[in-house]
């Protein structure tokens, strides 16, 4: 007897062994034709899976993510298939399932080319058609690595070399093509259906080390449905017009050049709004109790050592070693630095909660093909802040932080947020104790918030658990930005302590809290959230003063003098082109308001208002123009 517990508590029982699919029969018909995957006591299976003891199964179908992911990952075998058939000799190395869709890597001397993507889509839905049966089989190590070296797939030969002796390897059939690959899969090619589209080719190192072979990476997406499919595409067009790269050259924000890869050249606008943020946040954390600091960029490699970091990111650090043989390191955080300006002078109880907040600049050595514009960088400024408190004000201080984070999103246009709760992994350090108390108080703030959650279950850092605040942009794309974390590993490690009302000496809870994250990957987002037509208050050049002619450049001038005066940022556009040249030059640089001044402006002491993206112009008194936008420059503020 086998008995099945469900995920609604009951329970089915059959005679003997049972598989996947008679489960789902079981239950009702309707869900054996939609079944993709099953869950056996929370470890994913084929639905062929022959289950032999009592346990609890859940069922995945094309609408749960568990069975989605499975139809991405036959996609990406399907698309293995498919290429080997149309290219004869062509190396399979690895094809994982990645968010939104897939990718295979292959080794092949000849570049793929668009038209071979094309091909390449063409044969996977005459695979699809040919329904192949899906089929595991476990196999010797020796016999796997022994069968693909003779194929002449030295990748994956070199890929089973990897796997321990005595540990199962795993080859999967869809009909007489096979991989290796742990699964689970769909019962047939079939069931994966039409709905993909093979979106790019890359180049790739294998196993990602630059020292390896390039390789050639055809990326895919998979989707349920054709409506999801084309919803997806749509998705990828508009980011594609909403991409920071493109729109920051059109409104003349910043650059980057190979003198300095992953470093930003920011020009006189792009400094504007980012300076602008700053102020913002800095006006929003001295309303909070912050204190501003700011710590050296180069540090001894000896805080580095005590500290644990030289260890855990040595790699992606920016050394130096000066004449007299002592090796010092731009800082990857900011951390140390804010636990040496906490250790100067006795801190008592009656100090704590202590909240510092650093705008500070950091360095990361990030492989050349990880590099993407702002959202992926080597030099970048963390708005960072550290609260050092007792155990017993965590709770506290994590609801506070959390509803700061929320308050600065919405202000910033982003009031959908998800948020990523990660618990303690099984490295860690600190008492069992603590991290109960930790992690109910992170948790409690998450539930305060109303607002959807997930849980990572031991995905925590060593030091302490976390919560990750993702941002859903206006096309529905996630971006994970502000974090929060608690830590008991840092203050002790670099001496932090205070005098308790015992006078007894204690080691202060450090809480880590970031909301932009990285001010340049900020930017690329906020850019291609509004499209670069930000909101007026954070627009880096607000308007623009044109004169029909030079008759009227003297009261453009006075004009945007006054605009000024109000706070408002403005320049006079004087240069020798026409009016309409003009304006469809600053559209381009999506500049919020267009002033256009002439005879009746000048009669009348008023300017004519022309906004991004309106054809309608409307005339405003002067005085009250400075009276209505200079309110509207001033949401910053609330």
């Amino acid at each position: 007897m086998v008995t099945i517990t469900l995920p609604d508590g009951n329970s089915l029982d059959f005679p003997k062994k049972v598989r996947g699919f008679e489960v789902a029969e079981k239950i009702s018909k309707s869900l054996a034709k939609e079944a993709m995957v099953i869950s056996v006591d929370g470890e994913l299976k084929d639905l062929n899976f022959l289950i032999e003891k009592n346990c609890s199964v859940k069922i995945f179908t094309k609408k749960n993510k568990e069975g989605l992911e499975t139809i991405r990952h036959d996609t990406a075998h399907i698309l293995a298939m498919a290429v080997q058939e149309l290219f004869p000799g062509t190396q399979v190395t690895i094809g994982p399932v990645i968010e939104n869709g897939f990718y295979y890597d292959f080794a092949r001397k000849e570049p793929f080319t668009e038209e071979d993507l094309s091909k390449i889509e063409e044969k996977m839905k005459e695979i699809v058609d040919r329904n192949e049966k899906t089929k595991r089989e476990i196999w010797k190590r020796d016999k796997a690595i022994k069968h693909f070296k003779e194929k002449g797939e030295i990748y994956k030969a070199k890929l089973i070399e990897r796997i321990p002796e005595g540990e199962e390897v795993s080859i999967y059939f869809h009909g007489e093509w096979h991989d290796l690959c742990r699964g689970p899969h769909l019962a047939s090619t079939g069931q994966i259906g039409k709905f993909f589209k093979l979106t790019k080719v890359s180049g790739a190192y294998w196993q990602g080390d630059s020292k390896n072979e390039m390789l050639q990476r055809i990326y895919g997406t998979s989707w349920a449905s054709q409506k999801d499919l084309d919803n997806y595409l749509k998705r990828i067009e508009e980011a594609e017009k909403r991409d920071h790269r493109k729109i920051g050259k059109e409104m003349d924000l910043f650059h980057f050049r190979e003198e300095s890869p992953g470093s930003v050249f920011w020009h006189e606008k792009g400094w504007t709004l980012f300076q602008k943020l700053i102020e913002y946040m800095r006006m929003k954390q001295n309303i909070a109790g912050y204190k501003e600091i700011n710590t050296p960029e180069v540090l001894d490699r000896t805080l580095w050592e005590k500290s644990g970091h030289w260890e855990k990111f040595g790699e992606n650090m920016y050394t130096s070693t000066t004449p007299d043989e002592k090796v010092f390191a731009i800082k990857p955080m900011n951390c140390p630095g804010c636990v040496e300006v906490f250790n100067q002078g006795l801190k008592s109880y009656k100090d704590l909660p202590l909240k510092m907040s650093e705008f500070g600049k950091v360095h990361r050595y990030e492989p050349s093909g990880a590099l993407h514009g702002l959202l992926r960088v080597r030099a970048f400024t963390q708005d960072d802040a550290h609260i050092f408190c007792t155990e017993d004000q965590i709770t506290d201080e994590c609801l506070i932080v959390t509803n700061l984070i929320l308050e600065i999103y919405k202000d910033l246009g982003f009031e959908n947020v998800i948020l990523k709760y990660s618990d303690r992994p099984e490295l860690r350090v600190g008492d069992d104790k603590v991290w109960d108390k930790a992690e109910t108080a992170l948790l409690k703030a998450v539930k305060a918030t109303k607002l959807e959650y997930s849980i990572n279950k031991g995905e925590g850092a060593f030091y302490g658990p976390k919560i990750e605040f993702v941002l859903r942009d206006a096309i529905g794309r996630d971006w994970q930005c502000g974090t929060l974390q608690v830590d008991f590993n840092l203050p002790g490690r670099l001496g932090a302590s205070y005098v308790d009302k015992d006078g007894s000496k204690k080691v202060p809870v450090m809480l880590h809290r970031a909301l932009f994250g990285s001010l340049e990957r900020f930017i690329g987002i906020l850019i291609e959230n509004y499209a670069g037509k930000f909101p007026f208050w954070i627009s880096p050049l607000q308007s623009v003063v044109i004169p029909i002619s030079e008759e009227f450049n003297d009261y453009a001038i006075t004009v945007s003098e006054k605009i000024k005066k109000s706070g408002i940022s403005s320049i006079v556009d004087l240069k020798n082109h026409n009016l309409n040249y003009k304006i469809r030059d600053h559209s381009l640089a999506k500049i919020p308001l267009l002033l256009i001044c002439g005879k009746k402006e000048v009669d009348t002491n008023s300017v004519t208002i022309r906004r991004l993206d309106s054809n309608k112009q409307e005339n405003m008194e002067l005085n009250l123009f400075l009276k209505t936008f200079s309110a509207l420059n001033k949401v910053s503020s609330n």
